[in-house]
């Protein structure tokens, strides 16, 4: 297994550097950056992409030098189009620029915001705690009712119990993740119907003053309705992959087997085939926290007005941030393959007869 584990760490180089690579070249392609933004919000134009769709009226010809990189920069000068350049590091080739990137990234200094004067770092630390809230709850509660209601419907296969729930969860999980936070804000925080939840925040203004088990509830009264739509859709395929792997267990020769034996129905289930059913289910459970943690708050955290990592990626995106862009990029790619790694981990913890070294041999 170290073997294995060895192999895995070092293919993380070239498929970390490959990553960063492609996502640097696009950017080279896509027009606005960081210098683009800031002469747009000089010129008053308040954003750059206003300029791209003027044509080419509004590109920068400089006296000096008659260049037409930026839009929106009439009237400056060109000392000052040149400091900026200086300031971002667009004073270097590209290719220069790439690998001063990537020799900070490895002594893990991901820079400073260009717009938010914070290094990056603490801006991640700073929006990591929604993020995680909606990521760690929401695949906890996801596993802790998938699992024993996909048993339960593998049991009790083809019954109605087991035709009525699939309809429910199929139901719920061809419901757009959005829609139902809007459904939920209407119907429970002050839409037009109830107003038992609060609209934004994960804790009240008044949170320094209460009591901890006052903390414990404000805080569990204010994820209540982020948590419960941005679980909603892992329902149906977290059930369902419950349900199949005991189905293909159960069907298996050492099962009929134990029930010849005179077993029990609970202890040929838990006793046999739960460990092996739940192998797969088991093992994805970091992938599926990632997914959460990173994939599916944007639109969440929009709705609750949450300030995460998904609407700091979002805005950074969009203001061509790119030492948050590429900072987060190389920091959540990494943490995505380790991921990886401890997800086969898992697997070996779960059924210690796996054998990867053999496998990859």
């Amino acid at each position: 297994m170290g073997a294995y584990i060895l192999r895995r760490l070092l293919l993380i180089i070239p498929t970390l550097f490959g990553i960063m690579v492609i996502n640097f070249t696009l950017t080279q392609f896509v027009p606005g950056g960081p210098i683009e933004q800031v002469l747009a919000n000089l010129e008053g134009q308040g954003n750059v992409f206003e300029g791209f769709a003027g044509g080419g009226s509004d590109t920068l010809r400089t006296e000096s030098t008659g260049d037409e990189r930026y839009i929106g920069s009439r009237g400056l000068p060109p000392e000052f189009i040149e400091e900026l350049e200086r300031q971002f590091g667009f004073d270097k080739p590209p290719v220069e620029r790439f690998f001063l990137m990537m020799w900070d990234y490895i002594r893990l200094d991901f820079g400073e915001s260009y717009f938010r004067s914070i290094s990056v770092v603490d801006l991640i630390i700073e929006k990591m705690p929604v993020s995680i809230t909606l990521g760690l709850w929401s695949t906890l509660i996801a596993y802790l009712v998938s699992i024993p209601l996909g048993i339960r419907k593998a049991v009790r296969d083809g019954s109605s119990f087991d035709t009525w729930t699939s309809a429910i969860i199929i139901v719920a999980y061809a419901i757009p993740g959005f829609l139902f936070a809007i459904l939920l804000l209407v119907l429970f925080a002050g839409g037009s119907y109830l107003q038992w939840f609060p609209l934004r925040g994960l804790t009240s203004d008044n949170w320094d003053q209460l009591s901890w088990p006052m903390k414990i509830v404000d805080y569990f009264w204010h994820i209540a309705l982020p948590v419960l739509a941005s679980t909603i859709a892992s329902f149906a395929t977290l059930t369902l992959l419950t349900k199949n792997s005991f189905l293909d267990e159960i069907k298996k020769q050492y099962v009929v087997t134990a029930r010849a034996k005179g077993l029990s129905a609970s202890r040929v289930l838990y006793g046999h085939v739960f460990r092996n059913a739940m192998l797969i289910v088991i093992a994805g459970f970091p992938g599926l926290f990632i997914g959460v943690f990173f994939g599916s708050s944007l639109i969440i955290e929009t709705i609750f007005s949450l300030d995460g990592l998904g609407r700091l990626g979002f805005e950074a995106a969009v203001a061509r941030d790119y030492p948050v862009i590429f900072g987060t990029l190389f920091a959540f790619g990494l943490i995505g393959l380790l991921v990886g790694i401890l997800s086969d981990l898992m697997y070996v913890l779960v059924d210690p007869r796996i054998d990867f070294d053999r496998r990859m041999g």
